[in-house]
């Protein structure tokens, strides 16, 4: 018999999980298979997220709150829900009924079909949302900037090759150790810098 899981996330270390623990606990017995992240939802380097990737199995169950805790991206979040359908692992969400139901063996396929049609709704909203989100931002600063203010989170201090790099390490073509090399940083100091970076282009 599988075992269930659970999968929370926020965007900032300032925000707060108990209430994705709060509706998780009903479905997830055991607190040790509830994994969780205070990061972006931008991209799959997430320590939480891929400890769970590695933790689950065929025939493991996996309760998310929301779809949106999975990423804000749609794309992401699709590749995502193929990666654990492959896997064997049933992805239920709390937020959406339809996918918490169970079915008749042999009529999987009926429930699947619903489910794919909720979430590509869904996800399609959740990026909508993003989007908009980034673009009233992106215009309040513009309109601050035209007034002569400053708005957000202090500059962060980066090497000038920062932006170059970071971008060649998530399209894979560098390693991490060639990253902090290049930007003579120590492991602990570079995921540091790594995080308050994602934190202000989230």
């Amino acid at each position: 018999m599988g075992r269930n899981f659970g999968y929370i996330r926020v965007s900032s270390t300032s925000q707060k999980l108990d209430r994705q623990i709060d509706a998780l606990k009903p479905y997830v017995d055991d607190p040790d298979n509830i994994y969780q992240d205070k990061a972006s939802g931008k991209d799959m380097e997430r320590e939480g997220f891929k400890y769970l990737c590695r933790a689950v199995n065929k025939g493991d169950t996996l309760y998310i709150k929301s779809i949106d805790r999975l990423g804000r991206n749609k794309q992401l979040i699709k590749e995502y829900l193929e990666f654990f359908r492959t896997k064997g692992v049933r992805v239920k969400i709390i937020d959406l009924p339809t996918t918490m139901q169970d079915y008749p063996e042999g009529q999987e396929w009926v429930l699947e079909m619903i489910n794919n049609i909720i979430i590509e709704v869904y996800t399609s909203i959740a990026q909508q949302e993003r989007e908009t989100i980034l673009q009233r931002q992106s215009e309040g600063i513009a309109s601050a900037k035209a007034k002569g203010k400053h708005l957000g989170r202090p500059s962060l201090e980066l090497p000038k090759e920062w932006n170059k790099l970071y971008k060649q390490w998530k399209q894979g073509e560098i390693k991490a150790v060639e990253f902090m090399d290049k930007v003579e940083m120590k492991k602990a100091t570079f995921y540091k810098k790594v995080k308050e970076y994602e934190q202000s282009i989230d």
